[in-house]
């Protein structure tokens, strides 16, 4: 029995043979990539497809792809690889900011993206996340998340060579471009799909098709619904009367990953985008890519195999590309997917729902624990923190952990939930509700920030709530991000109902067209956007010029007050201490919390020195970033 190490030095004696039939020119570099990063191709390519006899004539189909992808890339990407190869941990310093945006929302095109790079660099952005752009069906699109091609892009948004020509600029102003890589699944008019339902033995078995519910039915006794208004189960049915897997839209049809054919596809879909000068791929719906009869299809182990594979194809012909991870799940499995050989970066969804949810507690129990407990990753990986994106709110802390406190996860739930949409005394938010299930009682919140932190409301605090989320997600590591448009205080827009394509969908509501009236005002402080704005670009300076807040280490601190949130973020110079009051009235943090701390410190973002051998008051939604 050959070892695994063995196995790989004969399949890639075949894989050479089949690169010198395709004449394909192989240069030094991608010689040295696929040196360093077969093995390990090898190892999960086979992991998953290794009992096909095809196997090994498949993984030689992958590579002669890869390496055409790698002799097409341009120059300037080649020699951006170079420098990130040489600098593996260029995202993790403190001058990362995000911005993400529809593009038609907010700059009606690409060239309107383009016109806005003055106030991306004005703002400090590094990071731009442009949502789904490529061409999907008229009117049922998810945003474009149900993608009809991924080498085209939107015609009404523009086209590949001017996506291509964006890259380059952003890039020269030192920002980063970010698109979303749909792999779980495509529109229902992708060519894949058309081919698949019309028998092209070419397509297949590219989607998982069934003549009779017979295979669905077994499927859905262990799988979930997503999308209950939309469609019950995980399938929906064809005019022919067939079953196709959907586990979102009726109109997005699920990959079938069981297929090498549909990896070695979609690989070459990746490095397209890679050429045209994508940074980072946001890889969607992790957790759903692998299909097992009696499980739930979510997070199995071949999920991470497989995007693990992805991986090594961009390690070998882009290096210098990231993935960033989107596994709105359990914490234990948002975690899973972190790593510099699986997602590099990953949105942090428990840190974004917690605060939340401290918000409307005026409690920081939750969050506390989740900093103390879940925000350590490897080395080499980062959190994208965030107080909002383009999706709902759901409640994705874990049951035990609340439980620890006392809290009961399901009622706790529907509690945020009837907060957040008004329907609780008291609340200050205008939220509105997304995919509530009547037989679960499950639901979601939509919302722009401003309107879930009262600022729609008029509440007396709104824009201080702003601002302090947006103090934890600039504070606590990794990169942050900014829905743009939040950073003025735009409010919800609730025209949405009257667009029949949007109407079903609340999440639209936080998706407003670019709020001219509030950027106007932004450098008005007597205005809420002005003061929103100018709160957030304060702090997005200090975080600038303060070398702790790089990378994401982070130690906790007991602020002795159940409504003051604290933590450290420690440095070769010292630490910085974050202390924040979640509540809507003072709060005392006694002096014996400072025991092993100087005299003083100095607040970062009022800048003023703070004494620490005394009783220290925060007032109502007060936050400090303390230079100890």
């Amino acid at each position: 029995m050959l070892s695994l190490a063995q196995q790989a030095v004969a399949a890639r004696s075949h894989v050479d043979r089949r690169l010198a039939e395709a004449e394909v020119a192989v240069d030094d570099a991608f010689a040295r990539r696929l040196d360093r990063h077969f093995a390990r191709l090898f190892e999960h390519f086979t992991d998953v497809y290794g009992e096909r006899g095809d196997c090994l004539e498949q993984l030689a189909g992958l590579v002669v792809a890869i390496a055409r992808a790698a002799a097409e890339r341009p120059d300037d990407l080649r020699a951006l690889d170079a420098a990130r190869e040489a600098d593996p941990d260029w995202f993790q310093g403190n001058r990362m900011l995000g911005g993400v945006c529809y593009v038609d929302r907010y700059a009606e095109d690409l060239e309107g993206v383009r016109a806005r790079i003055p106030y991306f660099r004005e703002l400090g952005l590094t990071y731009l996340h442009l949502m789904p752009l490529f061409r999907s069906p008229e009117g049922d699109s998810d945003g474009g998340y149900a993608v009809s091609s991924y080498r085209e892009v939107d015609p009404a948004l523009g086209d590949m060579a001017q996506l291509r020509s964006l890259a380059t600029d952003l890039r020269a102003a030192g920002i980063s471009l970010v698109v979303d890589f749909i792999f779980n699944h495509t529109s229902d008019e992708h060519d894949w799909a058309v081919g698949a339902v019309a028998g092209d033995p070419a397509y297949a078995d590219f989607y998982r098709i069934y003549p009779d519910r017979t295979m669905p039915d077994l499927f859905e006794a262990t799988t979930r619904e997503v999308f209950p208004d939309d469609h019950r189960g995980s399938f929906v049915q064809l005019p022919d009367g067939r079953w196709i897997w959907s586990t979102f839209y009726h109109f997005q049809w699920d990959l079938n990953y069981a297929n090498p054919a549909v990896f070695t596809a979609m690989a070459g879909e990746m490095l397209f985008l890679a050429n045209m000068g994508v940074d980072v791929l946001r890889m969607d719906a992790v957790a759903f890519i692998w299909k097992e009869l009696g499980t739930a299809c979510e997070n199995l182990p071949q999920a991470h195999v497989l995007i693990k594979a992805f991986n090594a194809v961009c390690r070998i012909a882009a290096p210098g590309v990231l993935f960033k991870s989107e596994a709105i799940v359990h914490p234990d499995q948002v975690a899973e997917y972190i790593s510099p050989e699986e997602c590099q970066l990953s949105y942090n969804p428990l840190q974004m729902a917690l605060t939340w949810e401290a918000l409307a507690t005026r409690d920081a129990a939750l969050l506390s624990q989740a900093l103390e407990r879940r925000h350590a990753i490897p080395a080499g990986t980062a959190w994208v923190n965030y107080v909002r994106s383009h999706d709902d709110i759901g409640w994705t802390f874990a049951d035990e952990d609340a439980a620890e406190l006392g809290i009961d996860g399901f009622d706790h739930r529907r509690f945020l939930n009837a907060f957040y949409v008004d329907r609780f005394p008291g609340s200050f938010a205008r939220g509105v509700p997304f995919q509530e299930n009547p037989r679960t009682g499950d639901a979601r919140v939509s919302g722009t920030t401003a309107s879930l932190a009262g600022v729609e409301a008029g509440d007396r605090y709104g824009v201080q709530r702003v601002l302090l989320a947006h103090s934890i997600a600039l504070s606590t590591g990794g990169v942050p991000l900014l829905y743009l448009g939040d950073e003025v205080g735009q409010l919800n827009d609730y025209g949405y109902l009257a667009v029949p394509e949007h109407a079903g969908d609340s999440r639209w509501v936080h998706r407003p067209p670019y709020p001219a009236a509030r950027y106007a005002e932004r450098y008005d402080q007597d205005t809420d956007a002005g003061a929103i704005h100018q709160g957030i670009r304060r702090l997005t300076r200090v975080r600038r010029q303060t070398s702790q807040f790089a990378g994401g280490a982070l130690v906790g601190f007991h602020a002795h007050d159940p409504h003051v949130l604290g933590y450290q973020r420690p440095g070769v110079d010292g630490a910085v201490l974050v202390l924040a009051n979640l509540s809507d009235e003072e709060r005392v943090v006694p002096a014996e919390a400072f025991a092993a701390m100087p005299a003083t410190a100095h607040d970062l973002v009022t800048d003023v020195e703070v004494d620490l051998w005394a009783d220290l008051v925060l007032g109502p939604l007060q936050f400090l970033w303390l230079q100890l």
